[in-house]
């Protein structure tokens, strides 16, 4: 048999205590109690009817049974299946252009001046060009604004704030504590880091992994992959977390790997990508279904993540709690109570994002942040919401799975 039918609307109490649905098919893809049914009417807290095969219908909700209140189409479809992850990789993320991320005063004859500043730039603004040179690294702009401001040359800045490019003209002040000519800024093009990777589709090549999006230490905005990669991490230790003080695993990256890909995406809900060879997990070597938000329960569930070099092991959670509308890429609150784990990291630590979440043979999501005043607990991101991410499930409509 197939899944239960859920709407996937959140209504007030009061209102699914009134709200009847009707199914109507054109054909019978859809069951009550064994029987099938081309159309049925039911009241949601009652009864759910179970989906047989793939199809489409339609579902119209009615409060008191009269009054039409929406309606929709339901696409039942075959549910994704993916490969869970558990690695730890090491992530490369270069940026486009340098991203301002502070600003620094340039001090000259006893005055502060912020050239930049009053050009319009601030943080989280991303530098492409100067004087219609591509920029691709902290060094090479300085070098240049120096150059330019040695020869009494204003520069041109292609800058680029939100979705828009604009240029900025600058001219650069001789700095008397450094003896260079700056524009009053600080800049950042790259960052590292160690994460864990969450899925594998093996039609697409794709994956999934970290389950939060990488941001600028200092400013945190959004960092824009360009050229970025994953590589293979291994664990050479652990820092254990405590109250108020996040622990952290400690990896070094690999220079030639069984897990390498590129990044494409940079979202809230992880990164993502293509990797050049596939994966193995040792306690999934088939692919397994992913979970929708309605399959998701409150209870026992498994992380898998590494600890020891490169072996992935499986450890017990509890899903507490099923956030009502998803914030941020927090879609779950999930408990440690595997008794190794907490010895061994106090609970979740730094380089467990991405690590998947397993619960009833299903992927139904990544551990993703902290709680910093109790480490046993933290977020997880929807799988549902990283594969819609990754463009593996789209959804235009209310779309439900047949198993």
């Amino acid at each position: 048999m197939g899944d239960r039918i859920a709407t996937g609307i959140e209504l007030p109490e009061i209102f699914i205590q009134n709200v009847s649905l009707n199914l109507r098919a054109a054909s019978e893809i859809f069951s009550v109690d064994g029987n099938q049914y081309r159309e049925f009417t039911y009241n949601p807290e009652e009864i759910l009817p179970v989906a047989l095969k793939t199809g489409q219908m339609e579902m119209q909700m009615k409060l008191f049974g009269l009054l039409p209140i929406h309606r929709m189409v339901v696409n039942v479809v075959d549910p994704p299946h993916v490969i869970p992850g558990g690695q730890s990789i090491g992530v490369l993320l270069h940026t486009e252009g340098v991203m301002v991320v502070g600003e620094a005063a340039v001090e000259k004859d006893g005055q502060t001046y912020y050239p930049a500043r009053a050009a319009g730039i601030s943080v989280g603004d991303l530098i492409l060009q100067i004087n219609g040179a591509k920029i691709t690294s902290e060094n090479q702009l300085q070098e240049l604004v120096d150059k330019y401001g040695k020869q009494g040359k204003k520069i041109s800045l292609l800058v680029k704030q939100g979705n828009k490019n604009r240029l900025a003209r600058i001219e650069p002040i001789l700095c008397d504590k450094t003896g260079r000519y700056r524009i009053g800024l600080f800049i950042k093009n790259s960052t590292a880091g160690v994460g864990t990777l969450t899925f594998y589709e093996p039609r697409t090549k794709t994956y999934g992994a970290l389950g939060h999006m990488i941001t600028d230490f200092e400013s945190g905005h959004r960092l824009n992959p360009v050229n970025g990669k994953i590589v293979e991490a291994a664990v050479k230790g652990l820092h254990p977390g405590k109250k108020g003080a996040p622990g952290e695993k400690l990896g070094v990256f690999k220079g030639s790997s069984d897990i390498i890909g590129d990044i494409e995406k940079n979202t809230t809900c992880g990164i993502f990508g293509k990797l050049q060879k596939g994966i193995r997990n040792p306690y999934y070597n088939q692919p397994v279904p992913v979970a929708m938000k309605y399959q998701i329960k409150k209870g026992p569930a498994e992380i898998l993540t590494v600890l020891d070099e490169n072996k992935i092991e499986r450890f017990n959670i509890e899903i507490e709690d099923i956030l009502p509308a998803d914030n941020q890429g927090k879609g779950m609150v999930i408990k440690v109570i595997d008794k190794r784990l907490l010895d061994r990291t106090g609970g979740i630590i730094q380089g467990m994002s991405g690590s998947p979440i397993i619960q009833n043979g299903r992927l139904v999501g990544a551990v993703t942040h902290v709680f910093i005043n109790d480490p046993a607990k933290g977020y997880g991101v929807l799988a549902e919401n990283m594969l819609k991410e990754a463009n593996l499930l789209n959804i235009e409509h209310a779309e439900r799975i047949a198993g």
